[in-house]
C-alpha cells in the first residue's frame, strides 16, 4: 500500500522523537540509585517520555488524516490502524497500545505512578519508541 504523507511534517516529528530517545538513554544510563535520587532528572525522564510517545502518536495521526482512513476513537487507537492498513505488525500493535495508556497514565494519573516504573521503562522499554521510527521510515521509503 502506498501512503500519502508530508515529508517535512514525518520527519521533524521524527527528529524531535530522536532527540527525546538520546536523553532518555542517557538518562538510563545514570544507574536507577542516582536517577531515583534526582526530581529533576525523574522529571526529565517523564517529559521525554511524553515528547517521545506523543510524537509516535502525532505520525500515526499524520498517516491516518493524510490518507483519509477512519477516525481512532483514543490515542491507542491511531497504533490500531496503522496495523490494520499493515505498516505495523499485529504483534507490534500490541506493544504500542501498552505505550499509549502508560502515556495516558503519565499525563492524567501522573500522582500515582512510582519513579522506578519510568527508571524500568526508559531502560528496557525506550526500544518499542525506536523500532517504530523505524518500522514507519522504512515503510514510508518504499514510497
Amino acid at each position: 500500500m502506498e501512503l500519502k504523507f508530508n515529508k517535512d511534517k514525518i520527519t521533524k516529528i521524527s527528529s524531535e522523537i530522536n532527540n527525546a530517545l538520546i536523553r532518555l538513554h542517557e538518562l538510563s544510563e545514570l544507574g536507577k540509585k542516582n536517577f531515583l535520587s534526582d526530581l529533576h532528572k525523574i522529571g526529565s525522564a517523564k517529559y521525554f517520555l511524553i515528547v517521545a510517545i506523543e510524537g509516535s502518536i502525532d505520525i500515526c495521526n499524520h498517516l491516518i488524516s493524510i490518507n483519509k482512513f477512519r477516525a481512532p476513537d483514543d490515542y491507542a487507537d491511531s497504533f490500531r490502524i496503522l496495523g490494520e492498513i499493515g505498516v505495523i505488525s499485529e504483534d507490534f500493535v500490541k506493544k504500542l497500545i501498552e505505550m499509549a495508556r502508560f502515556r495516558n497514565r503519565l499525563v492524567h494519573i501522573y500522582w500515582d505512578l512510582d519513579d522506578s516504573l519510568i527508571y524500568n521503562i526508559i531502560c528496557e522499554d525506550v526500544g518499542d519508541i525506536e523500532r517504530f521510527i523505524d518500522t514507519i521510515a522504512s515503510f514510508l521509503s518504499k514510497k
